[in-house]
């Protein structure tokens, strides 16, 4: 007699604050303290760090660099809790968090540390449970199903296996929902941060997920939860009352018949284990707002090391594009994004700008700018059908690049 399939158990594993407590890796005397990561490194940074010759867990208090009194236009990566008590957090502007939490200690990004712990928690899953898909830097979906412990307590044993195992390696903490699918497993890994383990099993749906906002259902964002909201849709519960055919009326097909099913816990998606990824793209927020004219030697410099750097992540993974955009943001807010196909794939920094370059000329450049962004499409691998061999590097000394505005 062939044995019953195991009910499907997915987790969500997500860091705590994984920026932010990487850093406190280095300076365990921040613990407990409101600190914000967030802007490019300083000549500061660098001058504390050598006076001390590395010895970053000495360095006192008073030496750290302040909020108060930040001048800039950096934007928060993210914060620890004690920061985030405060109303600070993620992708808010520096000085702003400035108003709110004058007293916090404001570090510079370090991506390639936070890779690197990226790298080790993720090897350290992945001897346990091998069936993984990485969501990006600092978290993962993880197939539990018939890994061993996988389903005791609904899984809660082997979630504290991963949280113990991944604290002995790395240091770091982490939270993880586990439930019969990505979607709820999403919402379950918030529920109690930081260090939570949480079970959703069907049965509990309506006592668990219900009352919750519509908010918390990925891929609800602020327009459509406004819209939701102005038919006196707030909760999850109040979603899943709704007709199907009613929200199909409203939201159109698609969009109505996903809604329906997300508020009944429905979501069929498999763990990938490998996905193509669909661009690869590069942006940065400037200090202070650039004009195209007055500051055209600056912007220069940062459009040529953007395209440089999406250059060198394509022939890092090993693709090419046939799609170049670039992204403005102006000093209003407004952004605006232009892009071009060509018919043969790119993988050269030279010739990225300079498609790139095209884009630029199809857009107002008669407004400040806060951000430039430059996005390579459509990806292929070499030797793809239509793929190109990769473009030779210009000869030293040789001038590779065009400059159409900047």
């Amino acid at each position: 007699m062939t044995p019953a399939e195991p009910p499907r158990r997915i987790a969500h594993l997500d860091m705590d604050a994984f920026y932010a407590s990487v850093e406190l890796l280095r300076y365990p005397q921040l613990a407990g303290l409101p600190v914000v990561i967030g802007g490019g490194r300083r000549t500061e940074d660098d001058a504390l760090a050598g006076a001390y010759a590395g010895r970053l867990a000495e360095i006192p208090l008073d030496c750290f660099a302040r909020l108060q009194g930040y001048a800039g236009r950096g934007v928060i990566t993210t914060a620890t809790y004690a920061a985030r008590a405060f109303g600070v957090g993620s992708a808010m502007g520096l000085m702003k968090a400035a108003r709110l939490c004058p007293q916090a200690i404001l570090l510079p990004v370090d991506f390639a540390e936070y890779r690197r712990y990226s790298r080790r928690f993720k090897e350290v899953i992945l001897a346990i449970a091998p069936v993984m898909e990485d969501r990006g830097v600092d978290e993962v979906y993880i197939d539990f199903t018939h890994v061993p412990g996988g389903q005791r307590e609904g899984g809660r044993v082997l979630a504290r296996l991963l949280q113990r195992s991944i604290a002995e390696a790395t240091g770091l903490s982490c939270s993880i929902g586990v439930a019969p699918n990505k979607l709820l497993a999403k919402m379950a890994s918030e529920f109690h941060k930081p260090s939570g383990i949480s079970i959703v099993q069907p049965e509990e749906l309506q006592a668990l997920v219900w009352p919750l906002a519509c908010r918390r259902i990925n891929g609800i964002g602020p327009k459509a939860d406004a819209k939701l909201q102005a038919h006196g849709i707030r909760t999850i519960g109040e979603l899943a009352a709704c007709p199907r055919d009613w929200l199909v009326a409203h939201f159109g097909k698609s969009t109505g018949l996903w809604l329906h099913e997300a508020a009944w816990g429905r979501d069929e998606r498999p763990v990938v284990t490998q996905s193509e990824p669909v661009s690869v793209s590069r942006e940065t927020t400037f200090e202070r707002d650039l004009h195209a004219v007055h500051d055209r030697a600056e912007l220069g410099r940062i459009f040529t090391a953007l395209c440089q750097r999406v250059a060198e992540d394509l022939q890092r993974k090993g693709y090419m594009g046939r799609t170049i955009g670039i992204k403005l943001r102006y000093d209003d807010f407004k952004t605006a994004t232009r892009d071009q196909t060509v018919a043969e794939p790119l993988q050269d920094a030279a010739a990225i700008r300079r498609v790139a370059g095209q884009c630029l000329k199809r857009v107002p450049l008669d407004k400040r700018l806060r951000l430039l962004g430059v996005r390579v499409g459509a990806l292929v691998k070499p030797g793809q059908e239509g793929a190109a061999a990769p473009a030779r590097h210009p000869a030293p000394g040789a001038d590779p690049y065009t400059a159409p505005l900047f």
